[in-house]
């Protein structure tokens, strides 16, 4: 199923959406954003694991500057909104996403990235946040994600500087969970999502929804918030299976 910036596919449990703006090294438009959040929003029910990559050898390169338009304040509230919007699809829509990225994860790319659950980083990756070096600020959630995988300060500093990180950089700050080589990402994706697809469903529900919420949750709601969710998900069938299963010495069939 092909748009006009991404084109979809879908295997099973499995969908793939790849951006297809090569031209433009996958920058984020209002159209591209409207294609993510319509192929999230239709997803069928039975998909569980969700890949994204960017064809041209880039992931994305942030926001298209050639569509920058000057916004009143009310309206750039409004934008940037919406961007946060879809990034809440992709990290609380339900399916568990997981991205390989190339070449450019820049500003709105890095963004999404981060809205993402697993990463997997090839060798021509390059990870930056150059807003504050064009007079402009993040808007798509940085200062939330990546914020809190690397911490304000360093934040900071990379927004001051337009400092780039690369894949190895990447992983060890945490922007990227696997550092693989080149040509490598897309493969390691499909076979991490095989094994997340197997996964009971509310155990990757409950992870995908409650672990970032806890994270911003004083220490005793957190406590309590996880007594709650593992209160739910040990009353479904697949926890009676996965706990027979491991007793018998087989691997579990879940739903």
């Amino acid at each position: 199923m092909k748009g006009s910036y991404t084109e979809a596919s879908f295997d099973g449990q499995i969908a793939e959406l790849a951006l297809i703006r090569e031209d433009k090294r996958n920058a984020m438009s209002d159209g591209l954003l409207a294609e993510i959040e319509a192929f999230y929003a239709d997803l069928p029910r039975d998909v569980r694991v969700v890949i994204l990559h960017g064809r041209g050898g880039h992931f994305c390169s942030g926001l298209d500057l050639a569509e920058h338009v000057s916004r009143s304040a009310e309206a750039g509230v409004y934008h940037s909104r919406n961007w946060h919007r879809v990034m809440d699809m992709i990290q609380f829509g339900g399916p568990v996403t997981v991205s390989a990225m190339t070449g450019a994860v820049i500003g709105g790319g890095l963004e999404m990235a981060t809205a993402t659950h697993v990463r997997i980083a090839e060798p021509s990756v390059i990870f930056q946040l150059p807003e504050g070096r064009r007079g402009i600020f993040v808007g798509g959630g940085a200062t939330v994600r990546v914020g809190r995988i690397i911490g304000p300060d360093r934040m900071t500093e990379m927004m001051l500087t337009g400092r780039k990180y690369n894949a190895e950089e990447g992983l060890r700050l945490g922007l990227t969970h696997y550092a693989v080589g080149e040509g490598e990402a897309l493969p390691m994706a499909r076979k991490l999502a095989a094994k997340i697809a197997e996964n009971a469903p509310m155990s990757n529900y409950f992870m995908v929804q409650a672990l970032a919420r806890i994270g911003d949750m004083p220490r005793a709601d957190g406590l309590f918030t996880e007594s709650l969710a593992a209160a739910l998900v040990q009353t479904t069938p697949d926890a009676e299976e996965g706990l027979k299963a491991f007793l018998e010495k087989r691997e579990p069939k879940f739903r």
